[in-house]
This record gives structure tokens, sequence and C-alpha cells, in this order.
């Protein structure tokens, strides 16, 4: 069986080396079959709650999936720059982070507040930098 992958919507790569650097570009919790991990119909009206746990953990492993196919990890991440919509997820965003990273020897990150994102139902994207040096 094939493995389904998550395309770039748009004229860019998810990964770029430079030298021994990877650029990810910004990664959501966007799926191959462009549903969207994190996005919880709450009653018959099809209410929605977006659950920002479970898209930042969906977004770090599709990061670490892009990495792996270019030969590193989410563990050679040394960079992290968060867009969130909502400040008031910053608790559980940093909740399912620290599930990846650890304070002392995880990378360095910076987290800013953005108006949206590229759909409705997406509350935080993440691009990264990897170092796979010596």
């Amino acid at each position: 069986m094939e493995e389904k992958i998550v395309t770039p919507r748009g004229a860019y790569p998810h990964t770029k080396r430079v030298g021994d650097f990877i650029f990810v570009s910004g990664t959501s919790s966007r799926r191959a079959d462009n549903t969207i991990a994190g996005v919880d119909i709450i009653d018959e009206m099809g209410t929605k709650r977006l659950n920002i746990e479970t898209q930042t953990r969906e977004v770090l492993k599709n990061i670490d999936s892009n990495l792996q196919k270019i030969g590193a990890s989410i563990k050679d991440v040394v960079d992290v720059t968060t867009f969130l919509v909502n400040m008031n997820d910053f608790a559980g965003y940093n909740k399912a982070y620290a599930e990846f990273f650890e304070k002392e020897s995880g990378p360095t990150r910076t987290t800013v507040a953005v108006h949206q994102l590229p759909h409705p139902d997406l509350v935080v994207e993440i691009k990264v930098m990897a170092y796979v040096g010596s």
C-alpha cells in the first residue's frame, strides 16, 4: 500500500537543505486526505472545537515525518517559530510541545500571535530549522 503524503498548498517545498541546515516550511495539522487533526465536532449542529494540543502534536509529527524523508528527525531541530491564532491557546500548545522537546536541551523558540492561518480550522502553524552537521 502506497503511503499518502501531505503535499504543499503552494509553490514551495516542505524542506530545503542548505549545507548542514534544513529549513522546514510552515507546517500545519493537515493530513494527506486534507482533513485537519484536532477538529472535533461536538454536537449534531456541527459545532467544532479546535483542539490546540491535538493540532500541535500533529504538526510536530508532520515536521518529524518531513525531516525523516531526508535523513533527519525532530531531534535535529535547533530553532522553532510558532504561529498561534489565539494566545489563549498558549498553555495547551506548551503542554503538547513539551512532549517533543526538553527545556534544557531543546531548540530555541519564538511564538507569535497571528490574525489567521490558511484554513479557518487551523489554530497553529510551526516552522523549524534543523542542523545535521557533525
